[in-house]
């Protein structure tokens, strides 16, 4: 087999049970009955690329119809890339780079100026155009005591929210955090409650169904959390886990933290994917109380149409650089572009001009979000300065105040 005896087309749904059989392969999973049942509902709704060697299935990829917040309030087209599956026997053979390419034309055709995704192997698609569009932070409380905080908590008092009605009191306040922080994914009824307020937890059978508290009313800000029992005999304390928690500011934080840490019954709370800017470990009065675990690249972003993405954006200050960029996945993307932007204006045209940075698509999605500074690029050798300060004329551009944070895996 070669890569040319390959055909990457639509993958009709009368192949989704094919599709998920080599994703399960893929990933050495075997789901319940009830998660096969629901990953063929989502599929049934998803942009669909099959790989076909003959008659046979050798790669799969499907895309959420996703729109995502980017810097400014705005907001993007931009599909979320999820069970990508090669056949073990047609890996290093094309095939992985079929897809994405159908799926890269199919965004330019559309419309839709970005892609992003949640790597399992990051190492993989760097080499696409991927670079992280924003980072998480674990974080960990020793709720053996009651959490010590620098300021005093928003007084307003909190509410048990019904997981049924979750989805309407939580939906439009956080379709509000979505203007002020890039990155965020729009969220469906749906998606609330086939992905948020699942009965069971797939990874962890131990833990509790999804509770939701709520601050204030109007709201505030809520936690979505679940509870596991501790082991006595082990001596390990039970767990609160928190799968989102937004607030107005850093009052409002603190609430939502104190009622979370001082749950009956429990001795740890951890959150897995904090924003890498979230106030927490500031305001703890004992930073050994509050511990950030880890740190890591999230959500991955693709500028497709890197014109049209950094129109839609907004700009923080002046900038009138000459962007050498290199894209071979890409080749409309790539050339030397002056952009000229302010907070009142936007052009972008080739030029012949000198460049002022030269960098890759990926490190330039990277920048796009706010995800990492300019500067930080050319310091770590990825993006070449051939102007001075042409790098922190940049950064000042692209700032934003809140870093780009989302914890809607796909």
């Amino acid at each position: 087999m070669n890569a040319r005896s390959v055909q990457i087309r639509e993958l009709p749904e009368s192949d989704i049970e094919r599709a998920l059989a080599l994703a399960y392969l893929a990933f050495h999973e075997s789901p319940p009955e009830e998660r096969r049942g629901h990953h063929r509902e989502t599929l049934a709704g998803l942009l669909r690329i099959g790989a076909y060697d003959g008659e046979e299935l050798v790669g799969f990829a499907a895309a959420h119809p996703f729109t995502v917040s980017v810097p400014g309030g705005g907001e993007l087209s931009c599909p979320g890339l999820t069970f990508v599956s090669v056949a073990p026997t047609h890996r290093r053979r094309g095939v992985l780079s079929g897809m994405v390419s159908e799926l890269f034309a199919r965004c330019a055709r559309q419309g839709a100026p970005l892609v992003a995704l949640w790597a399992s192997e990051a190492s993989i698609y760097g080499r696409f155009g991927f670079g992280p569009g924003g980072y998480g932070a674990s974080v960990e409380i020793d709720s053996r005591r009651p959490l010590a905080l620098r300021l005093a908590p928003d007084p307003r008092p909190l509410r048990l929210v019904d997981p049924a009605d979750a989805p309407a009191l939580l939906g439009p306040y956080f379709e509000q955090t979505r203007a002020h922080r890039a990155g965020r994914p729009a969220r469906t009824e749906a998606w609330w409650r086939e992905e948020w307020l699942v009965e069971k937890d797939e990874d962890d059978d131990d833990l509790s169904p999804p509770r939701i508290v709520a601050l204030g009313d109007p709201l505030a800000g809520y936690a979505i959390y679940r509870t596991k029992s501790g082991d006595e005999e082990a001596r390990t304390p039970g767990v609160v886990r928190v799968d989102e928690l937004e607030a107005d500011g850093p009052e409002a934080a603190a609430a939502l933290w104190s009622y979370l840490t001082a749950i009956d019954l429990t001795g740890k709370v951890t959150s897995w994917g904090r924003p890498v800017d979230d106030p927490l470990p500031l305001i703890a009065a004992d930073p050994d109380q509050v511990r950030v675990t880890s740190s890591f690249p999230a959500q991955w972003v693709r500028l497709v149409d890197v014109r049209a993405a950094l129109e839609a954006r907004t700009w923080a200050a002046p900038v009138d650089v000459v962007l050498a960029i290199r894209d071979e996945r890409v080749p409309a993307n790539a050339g030397r572009y002056r952009l000229i932007a302010s907070p009142d204006g936007f052009s972008y045209a080739p030029t012949g001009d000198d460049p002022d940075l030269s960098l890759e698509a990926r490190d330039l999605a990277t920048v796009y979000m706010g995800a990492t500074s300019v500067r930080a690029m050319v310091r770590a050798g990825l993006v070449a300065e051939h102007k001075q300060d042409a790098a922190s004329m940049l950064d000042a551009a692209l700032y934003t105040d809140l870093r780009p944070h989302t914890v809607d895996g796909f």
